[in-house]
């Protein structure tokens, strides 16, 4: 398909799928009739980008995830780089847009910030994927996002459920850019305007292709589902006040406010 960025919007007359055109000021979105994979069609209907809202622009059936991708932020926790994809799961409950409030769980002390590259799939029932081909062939696209992590939990728990799971632990935005060369781009995060982490894609482990081989092996990819992809060294505890910006080249960024959950 033609580049094009894919938001989900929220207007006047609901929600829908949405292209984005035009950067800054002037930019508009343009509606999509119906989901965004495939041919597209357009209703016709347009606003001002200004006008509307940034949702998550997709609802995954799951969030797969890659632990340890990057080698400096495996040394950062003291861990070994993975020999094969380190996965774990986050519930599609976790997911939030642009804008939306990250909420601090009082079960928690520390809660991290994880900048990353998401992988979003394209393609109806993606199994067993093989070649580099059959990869770019399954990923309609990328998007940035935010594996927000109780840490402390993450340590005390034998698995990682609980610490990855919450609501609102996957901000993910603002859209889904669908032709871009991943292989090296910068990844990085700022909390009130200080740079947190700042790394390259290039430093990855496993490359965004080899990733959707190996979960493809394990299961059935569906349209939409999102695969993150890791996140370079730097992380660090957020608190109620802060702003989160995630930001990827060639894409955009996706800010949000940290609260406490009442």
């Amino acid at each position: 398909m033609t580049a094009v960025r894919i938001a989900r919007i929220a207007h006047a007359r609901g929600m829908s799928f949405a292209t984005v055109e035009g950067e800054g000021p002037g930019a508009t979105v343009a509606e999509i009739d119906g989901l965004p994979f495939g041919d597209l069609s357009l209703t016709g209907q347009r606003w001002a980008l200004e006008d509307v809202r940034l949702m998550a622009p997709i609802l995954p059936s799951k969030v797969v995830c890659v632990g340890r991708n990057y080698a400096a932020h495996a040394a950062e926790q003291s861990a070994p780089v993975p020999t094969e994809p380190l996965l774990f799961l986050k519930p599609s409950t976790s997911v939030i847009g642009p804008g939306d409030a990250i909420r601090l769980p009082p079960q928690s002390q520390q809660v991290d910030h994880e900048a990353e590259l998401a992988i979003v799939i394209g393609i109806p029932g993606a199994r067993r994927v093989t070649t580099p081909a059959e990869a770019a062939a399954a990923i309609f696209g990328y998007t940035c996002a935010n594996d927000v992590t109780a840490r402390d939990l993450q340590k005390s728990d034998s698995q990682w459920t609980r610490a990855k799971g919450f609501d609102s632990f996957c901000p993910l935005g603002p859209w889904i850019e669908t032709e871009l060369d991943v292989s090296d781009v910068e990844v990085r995060c700022e909390v009130n305007d200080s740079v947190r982490q700042l790394g390259r894609t290039k430093d990855m482990t496993f490359s965004p292709a080899t990733i959707v081989s190996y979960v493809s092996h394990v299961m059935t990819l569906l349209p939409g589902d999102v695969i993150l992809t890791g996140t370079p060294e730097g992380i660090e505890p957020m608190v109620a006040g802060d702003s989160v910006t995630v930001s990827i080249e060639g894409i955009g960024t996706l800010t949000n406010t940290v609260v406490n959950l009442d």
